[in-house]
């Protein structure tokens, strides 16, 4: 059952789609996958349909992104078309005897089902009520256009919920789409393209090896997983030692196990930038995530090797804005990826944890063999997630590349080399 809830907002028109929204077109075009993004909370106490549709509402008529449906163009790619009105269904949902349970079969049903980009507004929602009560909302979005940052914009501008006349923070998607058009831009661009091109030209190419028995039968690309307190605790350790944040520490321990799989000297990396710290894009409720490049060098101790890669995070930053239609390289030699998805972390300051403490805390971990699909992204593909007191990664194989067991390996190293660099930091890797 649907409650229909009509929106009205201020903007319209239509544009080429941006430089983020053509990024997550083309991935997805390649690899069939809908990287539906989104998830389910309790409901608050009290909570009731009329104020959840009153919130839906708001959403959708303050920030053009959700009111956004594409446009086929022959031999092309689509245009993004902002609508000023319209309305748009709010899915409620019997709880039967466990609302969780039934929270999770309708968050799989949106996270896997495809949104129509031509007939269906970006956004679903559903509420499961015990009753009159509800219990769970769960919300799916259209990857092509918001990002998971865009997603925090939005929550933080919930605050202004019932204050119509505040003004919308952060560039809207026609005025992105504009801006990117302009000189500047395009210089932007063209920088950034040249940035790559330089340290792709002095990276050797690994070709990747077929599997051992690529055949198999089973999906092409598993995940591994990893849980682990003793990471956690080797990260504030190397960070206590060297005066970095523990994102280049994790990147470092990546760029050492892939040097270890591939065979190469040089880890090349391609890590999700969110833009955000751009004028005027901190609070932007669209899609602005590229990818940035990262060529490590390994070979040398750990601590240089993380020195290294936070330097190589600074220029993926600095250029991993840009028209991706006009770059000229194939990046199919170098398809590792990195998307750290943790918010706020609190694996540095205070005073470093003791080799005993990151020993002991080894045997508390676990890794383990998650899911497995057909289609995915690249050859390797990290997330780091937030947990508290641990850190929490999953990383995705290609199996007609490298075996499972190789795979497997891999997600070992990463948190073998930080473990071994907070209690050895002579160590040299790899």
């Amino acid at each position: 059952m649907d409650i229909v809830v009509e929106f009205e907002g201020e903007g319209s028109g239509t544009a080429e789609l941006t430089w983020g929204q053509r990024d997550v077109w083309d991935l997805m075009r390649r690899t069939g996958r809908t990287m539906n993004i989104g998830g389910t909370v309790p409901a608050a106490p009290g909570e009731t349909v009329a104020h959840l549709a009153e919130l839906l509402r708001f959403i959708v008529s303050r920030h053009q992104a959700l009111r956004t449906r594409l446009v086929p163009v022959d031999g092309g790619p689509p245009r993004q078309r902002v609508h000023a009105s319209g309305a748009i269904g709010l899915e409620l949902v019997e709880a039967g005897p466990d609302p969780e349970v039934t929270a999770e079969a309708l968050r799989v049903r949106y996270q896997t089902r495809h949104f129509d980009p031509f007939g269906e507004w970006p956004v679903r929602m559903g509420v499961v009520l015990d009753g009159e009560t509800p219990t769970h909302v769960v919300l799916m979005y259209y990857h092509v256009i918001i990002d998971g940052f865009g997603i925090d914009a939005i929550v933080r501008d919930l605050a202004h919920l019932g204050v119509a006349a505040a003004p919308v923070a952060g560039v809207r998607p026609l005025e992105l789409a504009a801006l990117q058009q302009e000189p500047a831009a395009l210089r932007q661009s063209e920088k950034a393209l040249r940035y790559w091109e330089r340290q792709l030209d002095r990276v050797p190419a690994v070709p990747h090896p077929a599997a051992a028995d690529p055949g198999h039968g089973e999906p092409r690309h598993w995940e591994v997983v990893c849980e682990s307190p003793a990471l956690a605790l080797a990260v504030r350790a190397v960070a206590a030692r060297t005066g970095l944040a523990s994102g280049p520490i994790l990147l470092a321990g990546y760029a050492v196990a892939l040097a270890r799989v591939t065979g190469s000297p040089t880890a090349v990396v391609q890590i999700v930038v969110n833009n955000r710290f751009r004028p005027g894009f901190g609070e932007a409720v669209t899609s602005l995530r590229q990818f940035g490049l990262c060529a490590i060098d390994v070979g040398m101790p750990f601590d240089e090797i993380a020195a290294r890669a936070w330097a190589a995070t600074l220029g993926a930053y600095k250029h991993g804005y840009f028209d991706g239609t006009a770059a000229t390289r194939d990046l199919e030699a170098w398809s590792c990826y990195l998307n750290d998805r943790r918010r706020g972390t609190d694996e540095t300051g205070g005073e470093a944890p003791t080799p005993e403490a990151i020993r002991a805390a080894r045997a508390a971990g676990n890794l383990h063999w998650g899911g497995r699909e057909d289609t995915y992204d690249g050859t390797f593909y990290l997330h780091v997630e937030d947990e508290p007191g641990r850190i929490v990664y999953t990383m995705w194989g290609d199996t007609h590349r490298y075996t499972p067991a190789a795979i497997e390996q891999c997600a070992r190293d990463l948190e073998t080399a930080v473990i071994d660099a907070a209690l050895a930091p002579a160590t040299v890797d790899a």
